[in-house]
């Protein structure tokens, strides 16, 4: 039996990413990269445990707009989501913690110009990242299925 939304919110700090975006994908390989600690497991907001968190936050499950962290419970979103990973992934990237004096409506502005045009920038895929033996114990499924 899976534990409920609640119960999983609480054990773990989660990034929530569109799958199908080149960017977004780049991101979720850049984590299992340097994330060496595995303090948070992915989760495509196209999965049933995606879409499932979406609801639970209250978020589109059609449009996704921005990543999602939720770290300790708490549901962050988009230049703070960014900023919140990349300050515990350790040096140099927690460098980027002095973002946070930049205005959070400066921050959130560039964030959402990305965000809002990552396909036409970008492109999109035509494949999901998918969890291979030597990284799947950065998603969240596998963390859940094997306990």
């Amino acid at each position: 039996m899976h534990p409920n939304i609640e119960d999983i919110i609480q054990q773990h700090n989660i990034i929530l990413f569109d799958a199908v975006c080149v960017i977004c994908n780049g991101w979720a390989r850049f984590l299992i990269k340097y994330d060496k600690k595995i303090q948070f497991k992915l989760v495509s907001a196209q999965s049933p445990l995606g879409v499932a968190l979406l609801e639970h936050y209250q978020m589109s499950t059609e449009h996704y707009t921005t990543m999602l962290v939720i770290q300790d419970g708490t549901l962050y979103t988009e230049s703070t989501a960014l900023l919140k990973v990349l300050q515990h992934i350790g040096f140099p990237f927690n460098l980027m913690g002095a973002g946070y004096f930049v205005p959070r409506f400066i921050r959130d502005f560039l964030y959402r110009g990305v965000a809002l045009n990552r396909y036409q920038l970008f492109g999109k895929t035509d494949y999901c990242l998918i969890p291979s033996s030597e990284n799947k114990r950065h998603f969240l499924e596998n963390a859940i299925r094997e306990s």
